[in-house]
């Protein structure tokens, strides 16, 4: 799997196995014969995202939403391969790439739809400019959400990075390390929870927003350029069978539109950006 901690056993736990949507009827403007998609998302902002804004426009096209929320990253990958839901919708193309190459799956991505930049945010330290000998910073511990933060850590000037290209580095590709950092490694969806007991913290952008927090709230945030939205851009993912179904294909057209992006800046601001 791709976490190094052993969280599987516990996920379970963590799901919401109630789906947001309303069944049959009860959809607005759904035809009598609608066709049912159901979407794995993170809470926040995919769940949202697809109940707020694509919900109503799907059911226009008598296509009837059903989004199922997961709190992992790995969960809604399972489901989604095991066909209990036909897509899912959490995850930037380098960590589907890496969990398909650690699970022999072969699950791809059909869009990019947005992107979040990952921010690095203050916890019992609030000056990162000068920051202590010896602090501690938390980081999520999935190897391509833990390079993606090393990243970050090294565009600040923190750290050194054995190759600045390494978008999976863990602490073993610190070259130089100044302020002795100390790296506590823990799971993308705890590291906002952890923020009280460390320092810093790196935390994804999907798990900032649920926490409450904002890029505007951040001691730095990664550049929004070219190559940080092709490489960390989330996509609507599905297996090979699906990847042409209307349904789909439907649904990716309602999330590049121009509507969207404006529902984004307005709903979202900067901790939301379109990666179309």
């Amino acid at each position: 799997m791709i976490s190094r901690r052993t969280f599987i056993a516990s996920a379970t736990a963590l799901i919401a196995t109630g789906a947001l949507s309303a069944c049959g009827g009860n959809t607005p403007n759904a035809g009598a014969n609608a066709k049912t998609l159901t979407i794995a998302a993170s809470p926040s902002p995919h769940a949202e995202i697809l109940t707020k804004f694509a919900k109503d426009k799907l059911a226009k096209k008598d296509i009837e939403l059903t989004v199922k929320e997961y709190t992992d990253y790995i969960i809604p990958n399972q489901v989604t391969s095991s066909g209990e839901v036909d897509a899912n919708y959490f995850q930037h193309i380098n960590y589907l790439n890496n969990y398909n190459k650690q699970n022999g799956t072969d699950l791809v991505g059909v869009a990019a739809i947005h992107y979040e930049p990952m921010g690095i945010f203050a916890g019992k330290s609030k000056d990162l400019k000068n920051i202590a000998n010896g602090a501690q910073i938390a980081v999520p511990n999935d190897p391509t959400n833990e390079g993606r933060a090393f990243l970050l850590l090294a565009q600040e000037g923190l750290i050194t990075l054995k190759d600045p290209n390494n978008l999976e580095a863990t602490p073993v590709d610190v070259a130089d390390n100044p302020h002795n950092i100390k790296f506590v490694e823990v799971e993308a969806a705890a590291v906002a929870r952890q923020l009280q007991d460390v320092d810093f913290a790196v935390i994804n952008g999907n798990y900032a927003i649920e926490a409450g927090f904002h890029v505007a709230d951040a001691q730095a945030v990664e550049k929004s350029d070219g190559k940080a939205v092709e490489q960390y851009a989330n996509y609507i993912v599905t297996t090979p069978s699906n990847k042409d179904d209307e349904r789909i294909k439907a649904l990716v057209e309602v999330l590049t539109s121009d509507d969207f992006k404006t529902y984004l800046s307005k709903t979202y601001d900067k901790d939301v950006l379109p990666a179309f």
